[in-house]
């Protein structure tokens, strides 16, 4: 009788882990790289070293120790891509503190909630970005900043936040400048740094990413340096990065592909890290890998097409790139093949992952068959294990459907100062339930074939539609409100909602939306929006949100082809 093999992979690997902090890593890379160029930033004129970078990072983390921040405090950065968020990164690295990635798309309530869930002892932000004015958002929810000396803040609103550093060469009331902040590290303050970088433990927080969850509020994943630095190491090495790699950056550095895939994949190699204009422009990443000559390139998918279907495409030379990364969505097979071919990428990988496992599980690599490499997300990244479950928990046969659970050194400490959920998601034998469908077939490649939950992925960011109903309630004419996704071709995914009004109420689709306008993040408004008199339901009176779901495909007809 034949062996029934079980869902259950482990990356084997001849490369060990690497234990070191972040601050040791790019101290590493100056020490082999120190001339080779490091980050690039086109619209800031900026090229640096590794030594320059080295060199700027020190300064800015002697900084940060004179305005009184102390080891194991939070700091945000709120802020699209620009080399101050590189700096930041690395400097509050090295000073002890845990950054705290903040989504430049937050609006009032949500950046109110994220500074006080962690405590956010400092926060380091942009003036603006788009239609958002920074500032103005701050001096909304922390009015005291009109008055108060910098450092000194105290809100009401905000009672951990003491330091506001704002990215401007004006300066503001109650803020730091912060091109001024690295001059203010003296001789004692390089000296602590002296003194705390034994002392600073890979296995310390290093990084906290808010994920919204299915129900309630965001919560923040709490990642290591042991975490994020191995994944980003073991992520170049599937695309065989090394020093002579210059890897174009349109991702946001908020996120785990910016931070994690794009960041600490280049500084583990020694390689290049150029970033377009801070707003993706699909004209901007072209011709910033053919004049930068870049190697490589990531994105998610409307990214790749944008660029693609731009009507100057063919006027940009991209015959350096070899290699990249598409992920944070499902990725169609035509634009893959197109990828491969207009684009040169003929080693380019698919990764799948998420925040809470640092985030990379699986990875095409490039000796992969092309049919593997544009169908199926890879297999198992190095010393990750991951086996697929039914709903009784137990492991099921190859090629069967089931949760995914992956554990090893990527999976999160927990989500900060949250242990229930953080129970909910991680079980007592340290597996991190994903809430993703999967199958693994009898070769290790794996396949999502859905969720668990009902996530929306719209253009590579994840959307939880409990979160948009629970702010949709606040609505005075709203009884009811189910969220869900429905397929779009540009995004991967569009909101839908469908509302049920009190009696006697009226409204339309536009009073919905500019409810939300400067409430909630733009990707997380209703697209689609429809007014009805109930919700179709189970016997148990549970909403049966795949129904409505495909009513919705079938009136606007959006049968859209993607893969995994």
């Amino acid at each position: 009788m034949a062996t029934i093999e079980p869902s259950f992979v482990h990356g084997v690997s001849d490369e060990p882990l690497r234990y070191l902090t972040m601050g040791q890593l790019l101290r590493d890379a100056a020490s082999q790289h120190a001339a080779r160029e490091a980050l690039v930033v086109r619209q800031q004129s900026i090229r640096w070293t590794y030594a320059e970078l080295d060199t700027r990072v020190d300064a800015l983390a002697a900084g940060l120790l004179a305005l009184g921040l102390q080891r194991g405090e939070r700091i945000g950065i709120w802020s699209p891509n620009n080399a101050e968020w590189v700096l930041t990164q690395f400097a509050a690295a090295r000073a002890g503190l845990v950054l705290v990635n903040i989504n430049p798309a937050y609006r009032l309530s949500e950046l109110e909630y994220a500074l006080n869930k962690v405590g956010c002892a400092a926060l380091v932000t942009a003036s603006r970005f788009k239609s958002s004015d920074y500032l103005e958002m701050l001096r909304t929810l922390a009015p005291e900043l009109a008055d108060c000396a910098p450092g000194a803040l105290r809100a009401s609103t905000l009672p951990a936040l003491r330091t506001v550093i704002a990215i401007d060469e004006q300066a503001h009331p109650g803020m730091f400048r912060f091109c001024d902040v690295s001059a203010l590290g003296g001789d004692a303050e390089h000296a602590e740094l002296q003194r705390l970088a034994p002392l600073l433990q890979p296995d310390d927080a290093a990084n906290i990413q808010f994920t919204s969850g299915t129900t309630g509020m965001p919560k923040g994943a709490t990642l290591t340096h042991f975490n994020v630095i191995n994944n980003g190491y073991f992520v170049g090495r599937a695309m065989r990065f090394s020093a002579e790699d210059r890897l174009c950056i349109p991702v946001p550095l908020y996120h785990c592909f910016g931070m994690v895939m794009s960041v600490l994949t280049c500084v583990s190699h020694g390689a290049t890290m150029v970033f377009p204009p801070e707003a993706f422009e699909p004209r901007a990443v072209l011709e910033a890998v053919a004049a930068e000559r870049c190697t490589a390139l990531h994105g998610v998918p409307t990214m790749f097409i944008a660029e693609l279907d731009h009507p100057e495409f063919a006027a940009f030379d991209l015959s350096t790139l070899r290699t990249g990364i598409m992920a944070g969505a499902p990725c169609p097979i035509e634009v893959m093949k197109r990828v491969l071919s207009d684009m040169h990428m003929t080693g380019v990988t698919i990764a799948y992952g998420m925040t809470e496992t640092s985030p990379v599980s699986f990875q095409s690599g490039l000796d992969d068959p092309i049919d593997r490499r544009v169908s199926t997300i890879g297999r198992v990244h190095p010393h990750v294990q991951v086996k697929i479950v039914d709903a009784d928990g137990l492991t099921v046969p190859r090629g069967e459907k089931g949760e995914l659970y992956t554990r090893g050194y990527s999976v999160m400490l927990g989500y900060w100062n949250d242990p229930e959920r953080t129970a909910d998601s991680i079980d007592s034998a340290g597996w991190m339930h994903t809430g993703d469908l999967a199958v693994i077939d009898d070769e290790g490649y794996c396949n999502i074939v859905g969720r668990v939950k009902d996530m929306i992925i719209r253009g590579g960011e994840n959307v939880y539609p409990r979160e948009i109903e629970e702010f949709l309630y606040r609505h005075p004419k709203i009884q009811d409100v189910a969220v869900f996704g429905v397929p779009d071709q540009r995004f991967g995914e569009q909101v839908a909602v469908w509302i049920k009004l009190k009696e006697g109420e009226s409204a339309d689709a536009d009073e919905v939306r500019g409810f939300c306008q400067g409430q909630i993040a733009h990707y997380k408004i209703p697209h689609h929006v429809r007014f009805v008199d109930g919700f179709p339901m189970t016997v148990t009176g549970k909403i049966q949100k795949f129904m409505m779901r495909d009513a919705m495909v079938d009136e606007l007809g959006l049968a859209v082809e993607r893969t995994a």
